[in-house]
């Protein structure tokens, strides 16, 4: 197992330089991660068990199971309802009658573990399009000056590159902060559709399902109904026919056993409360990003807030002067940088960035 999963550690390592914030990566990183776990495992069958193991009589069990299984079976929705061990055998096995109509086919459990490779790409594309917009320009600005120790002609050489290139490019920052907001809203995007095809995938049971599972847990024992057996049932039906020794078609009833769907339930449903978690807290973050555009008098406050040795003023005077995307890097370089270097920075920026404007 460890060799199946080693692979995904490289998704969470640790980043020297940070050009996105902890929810963007808990979207394109862990998010990422976790999905290829859950479909690695799925997809090992042999640390679950056989997927299928169907009980009939007159055929050989190893091709039921196999026809069963690329097939699919199905179930009696209406059996769900009744009293299993007087009325049904299995939640939602009965006797049929010959009405297909009430039947309900399982197809989706044999695509579980692609469905859940595409969602894990899906969840990365942000994280590949910020990456390609960003450039290194963040790694580029910092210079190794996340690290405080360092010689003071080095430090104080570095200090001059970075304001002169932030006097430079005063003002051109704009689509580097844009670029990376609109990355964000991609990740809800992308959160808001996984969630609607994932409700279509399962029948429209998905969207309710962590609420369900939740409320089973508080019903009395007598009246509980598992909601996880109406996504991924643990027992089914199939039928299977074939010619008889006179060339009439015989009909074969087969009882078939899940297991893999009791992994597949138990995923979906941590899924379930991950998926609405971050979509709850991506939906803040936009909100939040939209109050730093639409407010630009809180700008300095986050400032000062990433850095208490800056005064206020300080970041009052600097953020007048510059524009969303320049004090969007501003407050990035904070986020990287040696406390006590980054706010000698900002001081002769602010200063020399006055400067300027009186001189001008």
């Amino acid at each position: 197992m460890f060799k199946l999963l080693g692979g995904l550690k490289d998704y969470l390592k640790y980043q020297d330089i940070i050009i996105d914030c902890a929810i963007f990566r808990m979207h394109n990183l862990f998010t990422t991660a976790l999905l290829m776990a859950c479909s690695l495992i799925i997809t090992a069958t042999q640390y679950v068990g056989n997927p299928i193991q169907c009980i009939v009589s007159g055929v050989q069990a190893h091709v039921v199971n196999t026809f069963c299984w690329i097939s699919s079976t199905f179930t009696m929705p209406d059996a769900f309802k009744r009293q299993v061990g007087r009325e049904v055998a299995h939640p939602g096995i009965a006797n049929d009658f010959n009405d297909e109509s009430a039947q309900k086919y399982y197809t989706y459990y044999q695509w579980v573990c692609f469905v859940l490779f595409f969602q894990a790409m899906a969840c990365y594309v942000p994280k590949v399009l910020w990456d390609l917009f960003e450039g290194g320009l963040m790694r580029m600005l910092v210079m190794g000056l996340n690290v405080g120790v360092c010689h003071e002609k080095e430090k104080n050489t570095k200090k001059e590159v970075i304001i002169d290139y932030l006097i430079r490019h005063v003002k051109r920052h704009n689509m580097y902060a844009l670029r990376y907001w609109a990355c964000e809203c991609l990740c809800l995007i992308n959160i808001i559709v996984q969630l609607y095809v994932m409700n279509k995938f399962f029948d429209g049971e998905f969207l309710s399902y962590g609420w369900r599972v939740m409320n089973f847990s508080e019903q009395s024992q007598e009246d509980r109904i598992d909601p996880m057996v109406y996504i991924f049932p643990r027992v089914t039906k199939c039928l299977f026919y074939k010619y008889g020794p006179s060339g009439s078609i015989q009909k074969h009833d087969s009882l078939c056993v899940l297991p893999l769907n009791i992994v597949n339930e138990k995923t979906y449903i941590f899924i379930w409360f991950w998926f609405m978690i971050l979509a709850t807290l991506l939906s803040i973050l936009v909100v939040y990003r939209v109050i730093i555009i639409t407010c630009p008098k809180i700008r300095p406050k986050i400032m000062h807030a990433k850095n208490r040795a800056i005064p206020i003023e300080v970041c009052e005077a600097l953020t007048r002067k510059v524009d969303l995307g320049d004090w969007w890097i501003l407050l990035m370089l904070g986020t990287n940088m040696d406390p006590m270097i980054y706010r000698e920075i900002i001081s002769e920026l602010a200063k020399k960035i006055e400067t300027n404007a009186s001189n001008s």
